[in-house]
């Protein structure tokens, strides 16, 4: 149990720190940042993917079979995320351009619900990934893999959201580290409640892919059929294959 703990604890941490990311926009050229980006969020599809169908899905079915129980968890999984973005009223790795005739008080409304949204994310990110190391550590690698490769075009949009909203680079940085530290709670329960029942950690497995699929499918997947041009959509194809690629990969540890 300590090396789940140890491995929980190191990859949650290592969530936690991704929201620094966010910083190094302001380091990219925009055309180029763009661009990075949405290789990133094609890279992250397909982690998602691989994730639900190679990792969360086989080891939640098991040797039971796909019951009706698991394919209600799963449908859980996107409705809880479903209703996590409408109440966040944002979507995860695009960067609005809103406009400057917006009143401030607008502005800086946004802030707190985009916080708020983002740490409900981050903590079941956190209870995912210890739930998943309770039940092996490959699949808890694996798992993590996916997590953060989302994390990262989630928080440069998070981090833009923060500036818009008046907060300066160090406030943006700091409240988006805060919100990302929440998944060492999820951490926490995921470790006391899955270690305790083995019925919770069953569970959570199809309910995690149910989000996978959704944030994939729903945010991800959209943002790449904006730009139809044909040498961006190769390059979106490849990273989208790179990514389930990577999470075939990882079946072979386990």
């Amino acid at each position: 149990m300590n090396q789940i703990i140890m491995y929980t604890i190191a990859s949650v941490f290592i969530v936690s720190c991704i929201s620094f990311v966010g910083a190094l926009t302001l380091l990219i050229k925009k055309d180029l940042s763009k661009k990075m980006l949405l290789i990133l969020v094609s890279l992250s599809a397909g982690t998602l993917f691989g994730g639900a169908f190679l990792h969360l899905l086989p080891e939640a079915v098991g040797d039971s079979g796909l019951t009706t129980r698991i394919s209600f968890l799963v449908l859980s999984g996107v409705v809880v995320f479903f209703v996590l973005e409408k109440i966040i009223h944002y979507h995860h790795c695009h960067s609005h351009q809103f406009s400057k005739d917006k009143h401030n008080h607008e502005h800086s409304a946004m802030a707190p619900l985009n916080l708020v949204g983002d740490g409900l994310h981050n903590f079941l990110d956190g209870v995912v990934i210890a739930s998943a190391y309770i039940i092996n550590i490959p699949l808890g690698i694996a798992t993590t893999i996916a997590v953060v490769v989302h994390e990262i075009p989630q928080e440069i949009a998070d981090f833009g959201v923060l500036l818009y909203s008046g907060f300066s680079k160090k406030k943006a940085l700091l409240f988006n580290f805060l919100s990302g530290a929440i998944a060492i709670i999820g951490a926490g329960v995921g470790l006391y409640f899955g270690g305790n029942s083995e019925l919770f950690t069953k569970s959570i497995l199809p309910f995690a892919a149910g989000g996978f699929l959704y944030i994939a499918g729903s945010n991800l997947i959209p943002e790449l059929q904006k730009d139809a041009r044909i040498k961006e959509s190769v390059m979106h194809f490849i990273a989208l294959l790179v990514g389930i690629g990577l999470m075939y990969g990882l079946t072979l540890l386990e």
